[in-house]
């Protein structure tokens, strides 16, 4: 009776565990902080204005021959008509190497702006916030591109968390929301469960069949 609960999420466990190896995922948080100096957002007479922010989901496919990404960011003008003041439009976007956090370093593959690196194909996707500040990008980096460089040869930094995504506005030409791409552990926890749930089963069938005998 007790095996029960187990056995039922056996499948999904398995499943789960299978999924792991569809890619490397990797995620960024862009935030203020992270700017080196930190970045204080204001208007253009001084006052304060909405703290920036952002989010990115990132997947390298098996061949490591694109980077997929999705980002979303609040609180930067898209557009330039988002809001009244000038100092949150967004102006370029980057993935800069090789820097741990709280470093700096150059650009490595430009996405949005100048310079920009989406070339072989082009697949950026810009989506301005109907209602609000902000908006969504969706890109992917090629093996081949880069700003004098490639993704091959930047592979190594980006699998040990030395490169970021940078957003840069008028305010902070040199990047106002920062966030650095670490790697999503993998849930191998899920696969050693999976196989002890195996391994249980087995042995509680054989110690069945050892009181029949």
């Amino acid at each position: 009776m007790r095996l029960r609960p187990l056995l039922a999420a056996l499948p999904l466990t398995l499943l789960l565990a299978g999924q792991a190896h569809a890619g490397l995922l990797f995620s960024a948080t862009l935030t203020n902080s992270q700017e080196v100096p930190p970045t204080v957002p204001t208007t253009t007479t001084g006052a304060p204005r909405p703290t920036s922010f952002g989010t990115a989901t990132l997947e390298l496919n098996d061949a490591q021959t694109a980077l997929t990404m999705q980002m979303s960011v609040s609180n930067i003008d898209f557009t330039g008509s988002q809001t009244t003041d000038v100092n949150d439009n967004l102006t370029v976007a980057h993935i800069h190497a090789a820097a741990p956090p709280g470093a700096t370093a150059g650009v490595v593959w430009g996405f949005i702006g100048t310079p920009f690196n989406d070339t072989n194909p082009t697949d950026t996707i810009v989506t301005a916030l109907v209602n609000g500040v902000g908006g969504t990008v969706t890109t992917k980096w090629d093996l081949t591109e880069g700003n004098n460089t490639t993704l091959a040869a930047q592979l190594p930094n980006i699998l040990a968390g030395l490169a970021y995504i940078n957003f840069h506005t008028v305010q902070f030409a040199s990047g106002e929301i920062r966030g650095q791409i670490v790697r999503v552990p993998e849930p191998a926890s899920l696969g050693l469960l999976a196989v002890g749930l195996v391994g249980l089963v087995g042995a509680s069938r054989a110690r069945r069949r050892a009181g029949a005998g």
